[in-house]
């Protein structure tokens, strides 16, 4: 029996740390060993199921089909499982909002002058008829 640790022997500390950070890197690097085993073992899986497909499309003569598109997924209908915006899509909605048709860039020079034109004539024309019904004395 070793007493020698037990008693008040500062000796173990030092070497019981390196064990530990020791046996931990090898946990750590056998996890990371049967992680690569495990990955190799299903890539070569997938080949074999994939020859196995190849020789059924050859046999009956059918096309391999394209990869798809990836689409986004179709809105739910519950709106607690929507995609969440980002704070940036967020400001860009809250920017737009802001804005309306007389201060909006996105419009072209000559819409927001045929706009200011029509205001401007439903403007006169108010002003003419409150004119002509009210007269200053």
């Amino acid at each position: 029996m070793n007493f020698i640790g037990a008693v008040g022997g500062d000796d173990g500390d030092g070497d019981d740390k390196e064990k530990e950070e020791e046996a931990e890197r090898e946990r750590q690097e056998a996890i990371r060993e049967a992680e690569e085993r495990r990955k190799e073992k299903h890539r070569k899986m997938e080949e074999e199921r994939e020859k196995m497909r190849q020789e059924i499309r050859d046999k009956y003569n059918i096309k391999k089909k394209e990869e798809v598109q990836e689409m986004p997924p179709p809105e739910p209908d519950n709106p607690l499982m929507r995609k969440k915006k980002t704070p940036e899509e967020l400001a860009r909605e809250a920017e737009a909002e802001d804005q309306d048709d007389f201060t909006s860039e996105s419009q072209p020079r000559q819409g927001r002058g045929k706009l200011k034109n029509s205001i401007e004539t439903q403007v006169n024309e108010l002003k003419s008829q409150i004119e002509s019904k009210c007269s200053l004395q």
